[in-house]
């Protein structure tokens, strides 16, 4: 019996060790990905007024709610301009024309809404990589704590 628990208590500690290790650069990795994709938007200082209703002056786009909320807004905009892509081209023989008022906003519009919503993006998953990171560091508690009853339960045998 003791021949079977000495493999099996070293293999649930390396896996406990590689969890924890692992889960805690998941948890470093979302926490400082999130906070520097937090920081660029800061750094653009979109204000969160001009898209958000009741939002404060001064106060600007740095979460993933309020980046999602304004780049809808610039979506209603950008399909008031026209519906899609085909639609602008429509009045101007197919072709792309940046000298064109209408094209330009709708191709500034079209940037303006893929960065909002890229960081919408980016801030969800890094707070999945941060959940991911939490829930292996709890997986090598609970690992932790069978390799110490297996250890007992070894010990009990041994002198037994």
């Amino acid at each position: 019996m003791l021949s079977k628990i000495m493999p099996i208590s070293r293999i649930v500690m390396i896996i406990a060790v590689a969890s924890l290790v692992i889960g805690t650069v998941f948890v470093y990795q979302g926490v400082s990905k999130g906070n520097a994709i937090t920081g660029q938007m800061k750094e653009e200082a979109v204000p969160s007024s001009v898209f958000i209703e009741g939002a404060s002056e001064g106060d600007v786009i740095d979460t993933a709610a309020e980046a999602q909320k304004a780049a809808d807004t610039i979506k209603q905009h950008r399909q008031n301009i026209a519906p899609n892509y085909q639609a602008l081209l429509a009045d101007s023989g197919g072709r792309y024309d940046p000298t064109n008022p209408k094209h330009l906003s709708y191709t500034q519009a079209l940037n303006m809404e893929n960065y909002l919503y890229m960081g919408v993006f980016a801030l969800g998953f890094t707070q999945a990589v941060t959940v991911i990171g939490v829930f292996m560091i709890l997986v090598a508690v609970a690992l932790g704590a069978i390799w110490v009853a297996l250890r007992r339960k070894q010990k009990l045998i041994s002198t037994s």
